[in-house]
């Protein structure tokens, strides 16, 4: 079994109730695309992004805190983990994004309720490394995949979130011609 999916099961299976998650990062790469890249299966850990809709009811819900931990606690030893939930103030996405998440359906979970950002907005958080190789690889895939165009990406860029940290800016800076490239690169439709 794929990293992700075992993850993602461990979690729920100590759920009680639903939750829903927004899933990025390698997982949501595997998960959320068809003919995803082999090497994403084998992604140690799950990133989640929390809108801030959301923030409120999970700083409620102790079970999930506690499913989440139980879940690290017993796959701990196979160096896997869901750790990383960030506020949406925390990604590079475009501001609407959470008004254009995809369903995840690949998995069939009891509790959870799996999604994942929008492919621009997956390629906008893959950014936030600047120009990480495997961050890079995983955006040429999801570029091609769903053939985003420059024009794209470049409305993207001007719908994002504000940037406000200088470290991320450099990142941002750096990976953007990378990702220009990568469009540049598709077919025409």
């Amino acid at each position: 079994m794929d990293n992700p999916s075992l993850i993602l099961q461990t979690v729920d299976r100590f759920l009680d109730h639903d939750v829903r998650l927004v899933i990025y990062g390698r997982a949501a790469v595997w998960l959320g695309f068809n003919g995803s890249p082999p090497e994403a299966a084998r992604t140690q850990d799950v990133d989640a992004v929390i809108s801030t809709i959301q923030e409120t009811e999970l700083e409620t819900d102790n079970t999930f805190w506690d499913a989440i931990e139980a879940a690290n606690a017993e796959l701990a030893a196979r160096g896997l983990y869901i750790t990383h939930l960030f506020s949406e103030r925390e990604i590079f996405l475009r501001q609407d994004w959470l008004t254009h998440v995809v369903s995840v359906s690949k998995l069939e979970l009891r509790h959870l309720r799996l999604f994942r950002p929008a492919t621009i907005d997956l390629v906008l958080s893959k950014m936030m490394r600047g120009n990480d190789p495997q961050d890079m690889a995983d955006a040429a895939f999801m570029i091609h995949h769903d053939r985003i165009t420059e024009v794209q990406l470049c409305e993207a860029f001007t719908q994002m979130q504000p940037i406000k940290l200088v470290e991320l800016q450099d990142a941002f800076a750096k990976a953007k011609p990378v990702v220009l490239q990568l469009a540049r690169q598709n077919p025409p439709h």
